[in-house]
């Protein structure tokens, strides 16, 4: 994402939120946060400032604000910054459009066979813990959007170089070999 659309995204969010929610923000970021620079916070810009002044924002590293935003229950503006996110992740450095295609088909196969163990695919694909739980509160009923969101997460993460070849392998690492078959299966008759 480039840094005036960041910027943007950042100043929006900070409009939308109220007194009472911006001092939420400080209280769960005051262990990072020394309590003199929180006593001088008095806007969300400034917060995102001090976030990212000491690495924990970044236009490509928004999970951690997305989930302090999600623990004051405004779900709404963890999404326009995940939203954000994934549209600049995914506009460059793609794989070609029959690689994308391969992936949409592969996508849609993963999400209804997977199930409950969609974490496990997720750890082998090289998605961190505090992803993964971020997606699970994103979606905690859904387990197909779980697995769907698992795999953009991952296709962004990889970009130009994710492949279906890479999530067969990584389901057959996993012994989730009749997935697997299902995904080759669905890619035959394409």
């Amino acid at each position: 994402m480039s840094a005036p659309k960041f910027n943007s995204v950042l100043l929006e969010i900070s409009n939308q939120l109220p007194a009472e929610q911006l001092e939420k923000l400080k209280f769960l970021c005051r262990d990072m946060i020394g309590k003199r620079d929180l006593e001088k916070i008095n806007s969300g810009i400034r917060l995102f400032q001090l976030l990212s002044e000491r690495g924990k924002l970044s236009a490509d590293n928004t999970e951690w604000l997305c989930q302090l935003l999600i623990e004051i229950k405004r779900q709404d503006l963890s999404e326009k910054l995940n939203n954000y996110e994934s549209q600049a992740g995914f506009n460059d450095n793609q794989p070609d459009e029959e690689e994308r295609a391969k992936l949409d088909i592969a996508t849609e196969v993963i999400a209804e066979k997977l199930g409950r163990n969609w974490r496990k695919l997720g750890r082998k694909l090289g998605l961190n813990d505090v992803k993964l739980e971020s997606i699970s509160r994103r979606h905690p009923t859904e387990l197909d959007e779980m697995v769907r969101e698992l795999l953009k997460e991952w296709r962004k993460s990889q970009g130009a170089e994710a492949r279906t070849e890479k999530l067969i392998q990584a389901l057959r690492a996993c012994d989730f070999n009749l997935t697997a078959d299902n995904v080759e299966d669905a890619l035959a008759k394409h």
